[in-house]
């Protein structure tokens, strides 16, 4: 076995005992959080220490165009170092042979980290958390869709068809019948997980038709990161053995909820071991106030990396099972920052803001930089609110447009998450956007071509 190989977790070195390695794709997730890299021979792998990649990948909009940055007088399309982070190694269980996948950090030729590849945007942040002594951590819960195979967008997206031959229904959330007919998918969920070394903490029936929750154990930020970049990946596997697609879209199908990705917070002194959020007897602290006022303050200027596309805003609908504001409440899931039922050693912040389509590393990077800015500016969140939170005011961007206009502004958020970082990713998401409005939808032609 190569040396690089015996620095890899157990998982992976157990998935390749007495078999001969093939292939590696050497990867980074891109700002979509979509996977670029190489797939290299086993044996050229283990010769080589880095491999280049060029950093105009990160001006690559989600529909393979190209942010007007790449076609600037002045800008070069520089080679970057990518070099592999062994902790991630791990397995590709769906190829038809025996292939490890290892996501690589990016640098410039000077060996500094490319600021705005997203796993160094979250390790910035996470590295502004320990200079102040604290260890952040979180949990992610990822909410997907299954759906049968799609191959004509103009047409609207259906449930897939369950193991008793009906579609999946909808509005039967916890339900273990509803799991059960997605049984031969969710085994190979497991199955997959398992191959690649990760922890399931549970898979449940949400409400819409066909989607499901997969809870993550709590963790470090960015390998928990790793963790959903890989997930979203071997879920779509997964699913397209069994003649269907998996779905990260924020909201795929009308008249029923979007998918989020809620982010579960707490934050740990790193001298005692102590969650900062509670106190000796167990009350809450100051910093627990000071994390929530930071998330009210900032995540307006932070929902366009939580909230990355024309159709992430389709699912911030009232009575839709997604937040409209930012009150906070205990308990409450109507709320958009919710404190959830827990032991004080335990107590955590929960962001209901970000949907499952963005970038696990940015989304969670933008949710921790919110609450980093509350912790410094040590400022007290409104008072808690009582009841339905759909019954207040709508206080969250409603178009990816305004959305950026607001991102574009919040120099603060911009120094913690990286200055270059917000200047590529505002490029980037507008031309996105500037296409999406260059489109005539069916909805525009029904209503308006013969009526106005």
């Amino acid at each position: 076995m190569s040396d690089w190989i015996s620095e890899a977790p157990e998982a992976a070195r157990e998935y390749l005992k007495d078999r001969r390695l093939d292939e590696v794709e050497c990867i980074i997730s891109d700002l979509p959080g979509i996977a670029r890299g190489k797939a290299v021979p086993a044996s050229k792998f283990a010769r080589q220490k880095y491999f280049h990649l060029p950093d105009s990948i990160f001006y690559q909009t989600l529909t393979g165009g190209w942010g007007e940055a790449a076609g600037d007088e002045g800008f070069i399309e520089k080679d970057m170092f990518l070099r592999p982070d062994w902790s991630t190694t791990t397995a590709a269980p769906w190829t038809g042979d025996w292939t490890l996948q290892v996501i690589h950090d990016a640098f410039d030729t000077d060996g500094k980290p490319v600021e705005f590849s997203p796993r160094n945007v979250l390790k910035r942040v996470v590295d502004l958390y320990r200079k102040k002594g604290w260890e952040p951590v979180v949990a992610p819960e990822m909410e997907f869709f299954l759906v049968a195979r799609n191959t004509d967008p103009a047409k609207e997206i259906k449930p897939m068809m369950g193991r008793s031959g009906r579609p999946a229904a909808a509005r039967q959330a916890y339900s273990m019948t509803a799991v059960d007919e997605f049984g031969p998918v969710i085994d190979d969920i497991y199955d997959f997980a398992e191959a690649q070394g990760f922890e399931i903490d549970g898979i449940t029936q949400e409400g819409g038709a066909g989607q499901l929750e997969i809870n993550l154990i709590h963790g470090d930020p960015v390998e928990l990161a790793d963790q959903v970049f890989y997930f979203k990946r071997l879920i779509r596997e997964a699913a397209l053995r069994h003649d269907c697609y998996a779905t990260f879209m924020a909201k795929p199908i009308e008249n029923e909820p979007g998918s989020a990705m809620h982010i579960h917070h707490s934050v740990i002194d790193i001298e005692t071991g102590q969650n900062i959020f509670s106190g000796p007897q167990g009350g809450d602290t100051d910093a627990f106030f000071h994390f929530i006022a930071g998330l009210q303050n900032h995540l307006p200027s932070a929902i366009a990396v939580l909230a990355p596309y024309v159709n992430s805003y389709r699912r911030y609908v009232r009575d839709h099972a997604a937040p409209i504001n930012l009150e906070w409440a205990r308990d409450n899931r109507t709320t958009g920052i919710r404190i959830p039922l827990s032991t004080p050693a335990a107590r955590r912040v929960e962001n209901r803001i970000a949907g499952m389509d963005c970038n696990p590393y940015l989304g969670i990077a933008a949710s921790l930089a919110c609450g980093y800015l509350g912790l410094i500016e040590q400022e007290r969140p409104d008072k808690q609110y009582k009841g339905d939170a759909y019954d207040g005011e709508e206080a969250i961007p409603r178009i990816l447009g305004g959305a950026l206009d607001i991102f574009d502004e919040a120099k603060d958020l911009h120094d913690v998450l990286g200055p270059e970082f917000a200047r590529v990713y505002s490029i980037v998401k507008r031309a996105e956007y500037e296409e999406f409005l260059a489109v005539i939808s069916p909805w525009e032609r029904e209503h308006l071509l013969l009526n106005v």
